[in-house]
């Protein structure tokens, strides 16, 4: 990491480098900030490998975290990006979304070389390996790396490495996703490229098969789906903002779809009864076909975000031109 830097309650100054801190956050749960001289900044718990905030340089808040979120282990913090390893979901024997979002992570010592120049990034290496309490519920052993990145112009990074290191020889086999929630002006009011033709599994419907009918996912009760085969960019058109989000991703063939809306919500004791108006989540994400790897194998998956401003609700973007433009 390099040096440290003010303290994350000041503004960078117009000159000032890109710089990582450690810092406390709420609780005193350790975290890493990140900041770009232009003013944008993320925050990553060391609990959960969690990024709660990601800011564009004009301090606007550009994920969603509950207002009842519960910065308290073992709970895992609702909303931001919960990394879900070794298991998305309740899909299969573990609790829902594995145990890497509840987990304490640390500064990875001797992170892998990453091909790309990284000199003109502001970036934080992270690791978790396998404890002996893990091995009782899940007899692998691993080393999972993750860089978060904060590039020049605000984008977030994220990538993923997940080494099998079992020394007897066997294989193992996961789920994954990058629970990312993202903040947004009113749900239904919002509505996402690129998913449009494609297959997807409903969980509301015992995850049957179906194929996603008209030109755009627009939202207007719960929704829970997992999209196959899906394109490297998404984009999410938030109208009243005249925002829009661009999901880019590799290794991911998986995306989820997911807002709980009112019942649902008001279910859940760490989420406010209104707060799924101002949320949706879009996940990258490995669910179909899971990833297998023998002793001594790696694997890679990588999504990054970009916000870039769009007049779509003036009708004058094309959504298209934007996934293939960006």
């Amino acid at each position: 990491m390099s040096s440290a830097a003010p303290s994350p309650v000041m503004a960078p100054a117009a000159n000032e480098k890109p710089s990582v801190q450690m810092c406390k956050g709420i609780n005193g749960l350790d975290k890493v900030v990140l900041r770009e001289f232009r003013g944008s900044s993320v925050e990553i718990y060391l609990y959960g490998a969690h990024v709660t905030s990601w800011k564009n340089e004009h301090g606007e808040e550009l994920l969603f975290v509950s207002s009842k979120a519960i910065f308290k282990p073992p709970k895992a913090i609702r909303g931001g990006i919960p990394i879900c390893f070794p298991q998305f979901s309740n899909l299969g024997p573990l609790e829902a979304h594995g145990f890497a979002r509840n987990r304490f992570w640390s500064i990875d010592p001797s992170p892998p070389p990453f091909p790309v120049d990284s000199s003109n990034k502001t970036y934080v290496d992270l690791l978790l390996k396998n404890t002996e309490e893990d091995m009782k519920i899940w007899p692998h052993s691993f080393e999972f790396r993750l860089r978060v990145t904060l590039g020049p112009a605000g984008d977030l990074m994220m990538t993923s490495r997940v080494r099998n290191t079992n020394p007897d020889g066997k294989p193992f086999t996961f789920t994954f996703a990058y629970h990312t929630y993202f903040s947004v002006s009113d749900i239904s009011e919002v509505r996402v490229e690129g998913l449009e033709t494609l297959d997807y599994l409903d969980n509301l419907q015992n995850r049957e098969r179906f194929t996603e009918q008209g030109d755009a996912i627009t939202f207007e009760s719960e929704v829970d789906k997992i999209y196959l085969s899906t394109p490297t960019k998404i984009a999410i058109l938030d109208h009243e903002k005249k925002r829009t989000f661009v999901i880019r991703k590799d290794g991911l063939s998986d995306a989820v779809v997911w807002n709980p809306w009112d019942k649902k919500a008001k279910s859940l004791a760490d989420f406010g009864d209104d707060e799924y108006k101002h949320m949706l989540c879009i996940e990258a994400a490995a669910i179909e076909k899971p990833i297998t790897l023998k002793p001594g194998e790696e694997w890679k998956g990588r999504q990054e975000l970009s916000a870039v401003p769009s007049s779509y609700c003036s009708g004058q973007l094309d959504p298209r031109r934007v996934l293939q433009g960006s």
